[in-house]
């Protein structure tokens, strides 16, 4: 019989988290950048998953995943996570974290891949926010939208989470969506322990300062896991706040391309191999994937 999951139980006991211990989670691919910005974006589940192994052998216990079809471009295809899914753990146990995100109202595919493939975790976003990138250089927007998060659109995916057993990671871009969970807990459909995701330094959302992350742990219940999403310039330095305000941790070719002495990076696995540098040096350690397991109270594995 499967060991149920037991975030869907009681909130973790106190003093069974190691503060020193780190959940280091690699974004191996977005839906934006693309391989003329950097030529080490995955495209194909084979790319994606030789990324996810190559984080995992950096030390990396989590993968959050996006999927793309084979030009690149962005697809909520159940297959393909599928596919993605059959082919991460061909090569490696990594946790997997699949994105729901999506600009649409129809979350139908999001549900069914959710369903069907069961990822250990899955991001969901927690408001509706301007989404926009601006170069300063050329005085225009490369990109300007509306990222609509409902609660309406919210709860369907919870519903499915909970009926899955994924847990959910609420990815929060501003005061307001961490502040927003409270109906969701009331209405008993978000359930203890959370395991929140902090982006900071997207254009519509918190910018990347200490105080946003302190405001941010501030809010969000006492007793959830919580880590940094550093966006472009400053995701090194976030990711170092984190580490010392005792948060977890999230790099990759989704996040931020560079290493930081400002060399591109080639794969994700040289991204992670920085993280678990800067969580050594500050006297924490990544966690392996049993411990990231234990201390985001996830089930057994898939």
């Amino acid at each position: 019989m499967k060991e149920k999951p037991s975030f869907t139980g009681e909130a973790k006991k106190p003093g069974v988290r190691d503060p020193d211990i780190c959940v280091v989670t690699c974004a191996v691919t977005g839906v934006l950048a693309n391989r003329k910005q950097n030529p080490g974006i995955p495209y194909t589940p084979v790319e994606i998953a030789d990324e996810c192994k190559r984080a995992y052998d950096a030390g990396a216990s989590v993968v959050h995943i996006h999927a793309r079809n084979d030009e690149g471009g962005p697809t909520f295809s159940p297959a393909v996570f599928a596919r993605i899914k059959e082919e991460v753990r061909a090569r490696c146990p990594i946790i997997l974290n699949f994105s729901t995100g999506t600009i649409l109202e129809d979350v139908s595919d999001q549900c069914t891949y959710v369903r069907e493939s069961k990822p250990e975790i899955a991001a969901l976003n927690m408001g509706t926010m301007n989404y926009a990138k601006y170069s300063a250089k050329r005085k225009q927007f490369d990109f300007d939208m509306v990222f609509p998060n409902t609660y309406s659109k919210i709860i369907k995916l919870l519903e499915v989470m909970n009926e899955a057993g994924v847990k959910p990671e609420l990815e929060c871009f501003d005061t307001g969506h961490t502040h927003g969970i409270a109906p969701l807990l009331d209405m008993g459909v978000l359930r203890p322990p959370l395991q929140f995701s902090f982006i900071v330094n997207v254009l519509g959302g918190i910018p990347a300062h200490v105080e946003s992350l302190q405001l941010q742990t501030k809010i969000m219940p006492a007793g959830s896991e919580w880590e940094v999403i550093g966006i472009s310039h400053g995701a090194w330095r976030m990711i170092a706040t984190a580490l010392v305000l005792g948060g977890n941790v999230r790099c990759g070719l989704e996040d931020h391309f560079y290493l930081p002495n400002g060399e591109m990076a080639k794969s994700n696995g040289e991204l992670v191999e920085t993280a678990v540098r800067l969580v050594r040096d500050v006297g924490r350690r990544p966690a392996t994937v049993e411990e990231a397991r234990e201390i985001l109270s996830l089930g057994a594995p898939r």
